[in-house]
């Protein structure tokens, strides 16, 4: 039988393993053997903080509700029992959002945490009604500080395609 020779294919293969390895510290990205006990170890590793990653970010998340919560004297396990009451579904990613760059529409989610473990109740409707508000007020609040802008001229092809399409709605509401 002929003597089959694996060269060409285990080159490559240990030319994977040492650029994966590179960067790595001292024979770690030079030996192959080493190199490739590394590598073999980097992968478990990323694989188990891929997870932990996801776990520390949710920790730090409930950290800055608890002190956008303490601000407002509640606890964070009683805000969150209160939204949960009032049937406000925000993520936790949100909520620390809003605690550190909006916190007066974090104040506003406390005030209907408190009110919905006090006993009242909001309908979903009321709470939207309440958000449009804040969105509006905060339109309001931005409007004056951007300079009015010309008006735009738009092309005759282009009023004339509106009139067409405005036509076409009223045929099809009749």
């Amino acid at each position: 039988m002929t003597r089959v020779k694996g060269g060409t294919v285990a080159r490559a293969r240990r030319k994977k393993v040492l650029k994966e390895a590179k960067g790595y510290f001292g024979s770690k990205h030079r030996l192959y053997k080493t190199a490739h006990e590394q590598v073999m170890h980097s992968g478990e590793y990323a694989f188990r903080d891929r997870k932990q990653n996801k776990r520390n970010f949710r920790k730090l998340w409930i950290t800055r509700i608890n002190a956008g919560c303490r601000e407002n004297d509640i606890s964070y396990s009683k805000f969150i029992d209160g939204l949960n009451k009032a049937g406000v579904t925000v993520n936790r990613k949100m909520l620390s959002e809003l605690a550190i760059d909006n916190p007066k529409a974090f104040a506003d989610l406390v005030v209907i945490a408190k009110d919905a473990l006090s006993g009242k109740t909001y309908t979903p409707k009321v709470v939207a009604a309440k958000k449009e508000e804040e969105v509006k007020s905060a339109k309001e609040e931005k409007a004056p500080a951007k300079k009015a802008a010309s008006p735009k001229k738009t092309s005759p092809a282009k009023k004339e395609t509106t009139k067409t399409t405005t036509k076409s709605t009223k045929k099809e509401e009749k």
